[in-house]
């Protein structure tokens, strides 16, 4: 197994790369795990694939490992595209999952449902060597319940509602990487590193 350093804290992320890339023999590992210390990077991209390789770079000038960075974020059609790259912050800094998603809920409050339509968006950035930068985008569609329904995932999960009539947070890991804006963007990556790990 090749290790590669995935630069967020965030579990729920890590377990999704390490599932969708371990049948490459990648092993999807933390900073932290291994002893070492990443700094926060100023997100200051204006677009997720610009703050996704911003990170990555910052990890694998820090490690010296191939690294890993994604950077998603939730779309509101009737909000003019927030949170958007903003998604993380939008309650502040320090809020939690449930604070945003109380947010949300709270700048839709009397939204029709064929009014709520949004969608995630996943940038991908992989960076193999110094000459090697790899990256991928992946969406979904859905539209924002008016309470949230489920306990699964994390993040907004538990308010956007896929076609058939649940949340993400309703899901299992599986069934979420077969559909989410991660589990597409990340399938996209597979096909690329593949690609170029056969010729390395």
């Amino acid at each position: 197994m090749t290790e590669f350093i995935i630069a967020s804290n965030n579990q729920g992320k890590v377990r999704e790369v390490d599932r969708i890339l371990n049948p490459l023999g990648i092993a999807a590992v933390t900073a932290k795990s291994k002893g070492i210390t990443l700094d926060d990077v100023e997100e200051t991209g204006t677009t997720f694939a610009e703050n996704a390789l911003l990170k990555a770079r910052a990890a694998f000038e820090r490690t010296g490992m191939p690294a890993i960075a994604d950077d998603s974020g939730l779309s509101v059609d009737a909000l003019g595209g927030q949170p958007g790259v903003y998604s993380a912050r939008y309650a502040g800094e320090n809020a939690t999952d449930a604070d945003r998603i109380a947010k949300l809920l709270k700048n839709m409050e009397g939204m029709p449902k064929e009014k709520r339509t949004a969608h995630f968006t996943c940038s991908v950035c992989c960076i193999l060597d110094e000459n090697t930068v790899i990256t991928a985008e992946g969406h979904v569609y859905g539209v924002i319940a008016f309470e949230p329904k489920g306990s699964g995932g994390f993040g907004y999960d538990p308010v956007f509602i896929i076609d058939d009539g649940r949340s993400f947070g309703e899901l299992t890991p599986e069934e979420k990487d077969k559909v989410s804006h991660r589990g597409n963007a990340l399938r996209t990556l597979y096909e690329k590193l593949e690609a170029a790990l056969s010729k390395s």
